[in-house]
């Protein structure tokens, strides 16, 4: 597994955010069985650097807390069978399944820790587990997957034993 980190915004973590971070992906692609080692790439940044990636990709002028890029689109969300070894998302020199990109903004995740009554450590980690469901095809536009994609975030958040009110 590859996990690659850049921060680039200044902020302290008071917590292993890098090893909280591998605990996450390990846990989200043993929850879907996922028969690939896999690469994610991480940015941490603030508010203004999220706006500007959020309006290049997605046309939204506006900062968000969390942009999530796959690398593939799934026809079933966690359905890794469709995906085959010659395909293009597989890394050349590790041969790890790209899983593709999170993009967390700071300032964001600090702001909602506070508006919801929990720890930083908290949300960064549901930040996180919100993106890597994105990433292997979850997504919340309709209702029902809106649902699967909630329940999901709990089971995992559960398996890592992070509750909703953890300061």
């Amino acid at each position: 597994m590859t996990l690659n980190t850049e921060q680039e915004k200044d902020y302290v973590f008071e917590f292993d955010n890098e090893e909280l971070f591998k605990r996450i992906v390990e846990t989200v692609i043993e929850e879907e069985e996922c028969p690939y080692d896999v690469s994610v790439y991480l940015l941490l940044t603030g508010d203004e650097e999220i706006r500007g990636i959020n309006l290049e990709q997605r046309n939204i002028d506006s900062p968000t807390d969390v942009l999530s890029f796959p690398m593939w689109q799934y026809d079933i969300p966690g359905d890794f069978s469709s995906i085959r070894e010659d395909d293009d998302v597989f890394d050349p020199d590790t041969g790890e399944l790209i899983l593709g990109d999170i993009v967390i903004s700071i300032d964001r995740m600090v702001k909602q820790a506070g508006e919801y009554g929990h720890g930083i450590r908290r949300e960064y980690a549901f930040l996180i587990v919100h993106s890597m469901l994105h990433l292997i095809g979850y997504d919340h536009i309709e209702e029902a997957d809106r649902l699967l994609m909630e329940e999901k975030q709990k089971v995992i958040m559960e398996l890592l034993n992070i509750p909703r009110d953890e300061n």
